[in-house]
Parts: C-alpha cells; sequence; structure tokens
C-alpha cells in the first residue's frame, strides 16, 4: 500500500472531532518568543499587535483584546451603559454568553425568534418588540451566515438605541463587502479553539469613539486610578488576556484568509456530497449579503422521527464528532425568570431540535469528509 493511501486510511481509522486546531504556523516561534524575552502576562508585544491586526482587519479606531468572548460581551453590555431596569432586544438561538451578559448588568433580555434560512435573528420582528426601556440591539451573527444588519442599523437609528454587534463566530467575514465586527456601537469577538482565530480562550472588543474606547480599556484591567493606581473610582473586571494567548492569535491572524478560503472549502465538499439528500437542509451557500463562511456546517433534520440526538448518536457510533445546535435561550431553566418572552419561537425551537453540525475544522481532509458523508446517509 503506497504511504499515502497508508496515511488516508489511518485518519478515517481514527475518531474525526468536530474541530482541531490548526497550529502550524509561526506560534511555537511566537511563543518562544515571549519565554524568552520572559514577556508572559497581560504586558507585552504581541497584546498590541493583536489589538491593531483586529482593528484593521475589523475597519476600527480601537481593540482591546480581553480573556475570552463572554468577557467581551459583559464588558461590551456595561461599557455602553446597560443597566438595571434596560431591555436589550436580542436572539433567542445563540449561545448563553450573549444573555447572561445582559442579565448580569441587571437589564433585561427581549427575544426573538429565527430566520428558517439563515437561522439568524429575524431583523423584521424587531420593532414591534421596541419599549421605552429599549436601550439596545444585540445582533448576534450565527454559524457563517451574517445578520442583515442594514434595516437592524435602520431600526436602531429610528429609536436611538444602540447596537452591540457578537461578531465570533464570523471572523474574516463581510456583509456586503464590509468587515464583520464594524457595524455595531460596539462589537466582540471570540479566539475559542473552533474560531476562525484562536488564543486558547481569549476575546476582543471593538469600538471607533474614543471615550468608549477609554471605558472599555478602564474596565477590563480593574480600573485602576490614573494619578494614584491603587485608588479606584469606579468597579471593573481582570479581563486582560496574556501576551502568551497574543503571540498565538498574532500567528492566527496571519494565516487568517487561508483559514476563511479552508473553512469556504469544506463547505463546497459537503454541499457536493450532500446534496441531493433529502434527510437533511443544508446551510445556504449564500445571501443577497454574504457568502457563508461556514464556521461550522450545520444541517437539519427533515425526519420528525429522527432528531438531531438520534443522528448525533448514529455518528458518534461510527467514530464521527458532531455538536447540537444551540438550545434557544427562552427554553433555558437558568433564564426563565430573568428575560422578557413575547410571542412563540417555533423556528428556533424546530432547529434546535432536528439540528447538528458536523465535523468542520480547517484540518478536515475530502476523504475524512466523504467518509462523515456516506455514514450519514446510509
Amino acid at each position: 500500500m503506497h504511504s499515502f493511501a497508508k496515511k488516508i486510511n489511518s485518519k478515517l481509522s481514527k475518531f474525526i472531532p468536530v474541530n482541531e486546531p490548526d497550529l502550524t504556523g509561526n506560534e511555537k516561534n511566537y511563543l518562544q518568543q515571549c519565554i524568552d524575552t520572559g514577556w508572559i502576562s497581560s504586558e507585552g508585544p504581541f497584546i498590541e499587535k493583536l489589538e491593531n491586526g483586529m482593528a484593521s482587519l475589523c475597519n476600527r479606531k480601537h481593540a482591546f483584546a480581553v480573556s475570552n468572548g463572554s468577557a467581551a460581551l459583559e464588558l461590551a453590555v456595561q461599557a455602553i451603559g446597560i443597566g438595571k431596569g434596560d431591555e436589550v432586544i436580542m436572539p433567542t438561538f445563540t449561545i448563553i454568553s450573549c444573555a447572561l451578559a445582559i442579565v448580569r448588568a441587571g437589564a433585561t433580555p427581549v427575544y426573538v425568534d429565527s430566520d428558517p434560512h439563515t437561522w439568524n435573528m429575524k431583523v423584521e420582528d424587531i420593532e414591534p418588540l421596541i419599549t421605552e426601556r429599549t436601550k439596545a440591539i444585540m445582533a448576534v451573527h450565527i454559524y457563517g451566515i451574517t445578520v442583515d444588519m442594514d434595516p437592524l442599523l435602520e431600526i436602531a437609528k429610528k429609536y436611538k438605541l444602540k447596537v452591540i454587534e457578537d461578531s465570533a463566530e464570523v471572523i474574516g467575514q463581510t456583509y456586503k463587502g464590509q468587515p464583520c465586527g464594524s457595524f455595531g456601537d460596539i462589537s466582540t469577538l471570540s479566539f475559542y479553539p473552533n474560531k476562525h482565530i484562536t488564543t486558547g480562550e481569549g476575546g476582543m472588543v471593538l469600538v471607533n469613539d474614543d471615550e468608549l474606547a477609554e471605558r472599555c480599556k478602564s474596565r477590563r484591567n480593574l480600573c485602576f486610578g490614573k494619578a494614584d493606581r491603587f485608588v479606584h473610582q469606579e468597579l471593573g473586571w481582570n479581563f486582560r488576556m496574556s501576551n502568551l494567548q497574543a503571540a498565538v492569535g498574532v500567528a492566527q491572524l496571519e494565516r487568517l484568509p487561508q483559514t476563511v478560503e479552508k473553512k469556504r472549502e469544506v463547505g463546497r465538499m459537503y454541499h457536493q456530497h450532500l446534496e441531493g439528500c433529502e434527510s437533511f437542509t443544508l446551510p445556504l451557500k449564500q445571501t443577497a449579503y454574504c457568502e457563508n463562511i461556514y464556521w461550522v456546517f450545520g444541517i437539519i433534520s427533515k425526519n420528525a422521527s429522527r432528531n438531531a440526538k438520534w443522528w448525533m448518536n448514529k455518528l458518534a457510533e461510527q467514530g464521527i464528532g458532531t455538536r447540537p445546535f444551540f438550545y434557544p435561550m427562552h427554553m433555558q431553566p437558568a433564564l426563565q425568570n430573568c428575560a422578557k418572552t413575547k410571542g412563540k419561537f417555533p423556528i428556533s425551537e424546530m432547529i434546535a431540535t432536528y439540528g447538528f453540525y458536523l465535523p468542520s475544522g480547517i484540518t478536515l481532509c475530502e476523504e475524512q469528509i466523504i467518509h462523515v458523508c456516506e455514514k450519514l446517509t446510509r
């Protein structure tokens, strides 16, 4: 057997994880520089390099690295002045970090159902939910397709609302040619290992407004005093990122174009091998305003008797990793007394029940994708 064939068979004989980060660039080199110079804490040159690089990527004036994406959301919500008694309109179909940031600020999440095609929040459902207490809209780009931002921004402008843009799942994506992360009054990113740029754990807050930037910078770092360091006029957090993490992020940022292209290649291969399969709804390849970046390749079972758990168990038996879709916020036991729920959310409930995603990492080879599709469709 040829060595190439042996390598492929070896890959197929092993568990195929839902994601595996690619750390084959300058990660080791930059980490070694941190160790050699002693810059391993939240002070060090790679912090500034990563912040400047992400600010440039997202067409932002200011960027602040933080400890994770959840911290970025908490910092963003409180930096723009969201507090007790306020309401923030957000998608019910998202990760709980989005709702937690609102709840922990003392505010109330107000949920919007999903669009059945893009799985993002239904922008047309936002305006009827606005009250005198509404202070912001949280726009969360889901699974690689962007929220339709123009009508959302028009609503925000009409009612003088702030926009918090969560771009964690679309690093490197654009909306009508403009980078995601550039649209909100404040925008956030996550650098968790399954993101297009990873620092292991980590996140970013991005803004243009100088005053807002100063609040983010101070609150990220315990609100140390300017004249007297240990005299604190306000309460902040220790949300700092280490120079070690930033070093990995800088190396990842260098290869972002290749990562985005590989993600889209993975998406194209899945479409090629699953198109025509009547058992599943596949993700959109594109919309009028963006091309799918395939943060994950999500599919929805059309068989009412075979929900996501059924399919995931089947694939797990074949050594294939999967993940369920998000569980809607309006159904979360921990949030039952924290939110303002109006109306029903049938699309979010349906895709949460029947949706799951396949191995989607950039280390996948086509043979693995074919293997996954064969096990899925037999």
